[in-house]
């Protein structure tokens, strides 16, 4: 039973319905561990369901290209001014459509073709957009990367300081989509400072956890911070820049007209509804819990021999080198997910193997926190991932099964948002 509701949907157009409805059970039946998901509210998903989805807003409020904007208007500002207030910082801009595309706004905002900028190594920790040879900042900018110690797990700011002094970017990135440690925000602006670059914080994956106090915040230290507003944040799928006063006009004409046409205005909508949730004590208390939750699967994976990048974790992440298993990432995820365990196959520092066939795999706890799973089942979910993976090894499909059904027993006492079965 969907929540709101989509009966005129399900009498239209069945055969879609019967795909969400699949999805929604698959949702609610799974433990999901992918660091990047999460399950928004009931209110998130009303607002991102409205009629805002009929309106074109090409521009910025007050300075529209489309008349009739009375409603819009106030709608984008009340974003604009939620964010300000939940992260602290002088400007906002809410329109982006993603992650990536945010990133792509800073290129535009503040580089020409060819300059230089400093960022983590994919590979180590850093996101396609941040100079990948594959991705457009690689191609048309010149990265160089710092990466993480060989030792440790963990950003070598002493790595960091003698490339940016060795290379003098214009622009240097911290965060990425694979960092299970704490970014350290004042080291990295020191660094910038000394080399006169411009510091940009991707927290894409922590920004719930910055907003509800679980991970020190960027602001003070870097310029301009970019976020998407799933993942931690738990809001619809979207995106923000954030930056001090100084840079607003340019990040919002990188924006549009630079990038985009109108934003998705019933996304606005949703992220406004996320930010005022993520403003909460009860938020908070999540936040934290999410944290509480990603120690304690670290710690259980650690005891069952799993060697867990960077021997733990400090935010909603964890990172598994599966090589000591004799397993690889992809095979391993697969198996997983048969089993009832959602998360996805992932390089790791200084792997051997092909990014589409690395040697560990991500998980992040920002879901099953919310569906309200705490410290002492996660000893359980370790446990079920190792019979999996064991399971795998030997192709025994009927041990895969029999994890599932076990996740599938305890999911089904915690509710999920938007859905739950039919009685």
């Amino acid at each position: 039973m969907h929540s709101p509701a989509i009966p005129q949907l399900t009498e239209s157009d069945p055969q879609l319905a019967e795909l969400i409805e699949a999805e929604a059970r698959r949702q609610f039946e799974k433990v999901r561990l992918i660091a990047s998901e999460n399950y928004v509210s009931t209110a998130v998903l009303e607002a991102a369901g409205t009629v805002l989805t009929n309106k074109y807003a090409e521009g910025y409020a007050g300075k529209r290209y489309y008349e009739g904007q009375q409603f819009i208007d106030p709608i984008e500002r009340m974003a604009i001014e939620r964010a300000k207030a939940l992260f602290g910082v002088e400007h906002a801009n809410v329109q982006p459509y993603s992650g990536s595309p945010a990133n792509l706004a800073i290129y535009l905002a503040f580089m020409q073709p060819g300059d230089t900028f400093l960022s983590l190594e994919l590979a180590h920790g850093g996101h396609l957009t941040h100079g990948s040879p594959v991705s457009a900042t690689g191609k048309w900018f010149r990265p160089v990367h710092y990466g993480v110690s060989k030792e440790t797990g963990r950003i070598d700011m002493d790595s960091v300081r003698d490339v940016a002094r060795a290379e003098r970017p214009k622009m240097i990135f911290c965060g990425g989509t694979a960092i299970p440690r704490t970014i350290d925000f004042p080291a990295f602006a020191e660094i910038a400072r000394e080399v006169g670059a411009l510091l940009v914080a991707d927290v894409a994956h922590i920004a719930g956890l910055i907003a509800g106090g679980a991970h020190p915040s960027p602001v003070g230290y870097a310029e301009v911070i970019s976020t998407t507003t799933h993942k931690t944040l738990r809001g619809p799928r979207g995106a923000m820049l954030m930056s001090t006063a100084e840079h607003a006009v340019a990040l919002d004409k990188a924006v549009f007209p630079g990038l985009q046409g109108g934003p998705h205005n019933h996304t606005t909508a949703a992220i406004a509804v996320a930010l005022k949730e993520a403003a909460t004590p009860e938020f908070a208390a999540y936040a934290h819990a999410v944290v509480r939750n990603a120690d304690a699967l670290a710690r259980a994976l650690v005891e069952l021999g799993f060697d867990v990048v960077s021997g733990g974790t400090d935010n909603h992440l964890v990172l598994l080198d599966l090589t000591g298993q004799g397993i690889g990432g992809k095979p391993a995820a697969k198996a997983l997910d048969r089993a009832g365990i959602e998360l996805n196959f992932n390089t790791v520092p200084f792997d051997p193997r092909k990014p589409w066939d690395p040697s560990g795999v991500r998980l992040g706890t920002a879901a099953v926190t919310t569906r309200g799973l705490g410290v002492a089942e996660m000893p359980r979910i370790a446990g079920w991932m190792e019979r999996a993976i064991r399971a795998a090894q030997r192709e025994d499909e009927a041990a895969l099964e029999r994890v599932a059904a076990e996740v599938r027993e305890l999911m089904v006492g915690y509710p999920m948002p938007g859905w739950a079965p039919t009685p």
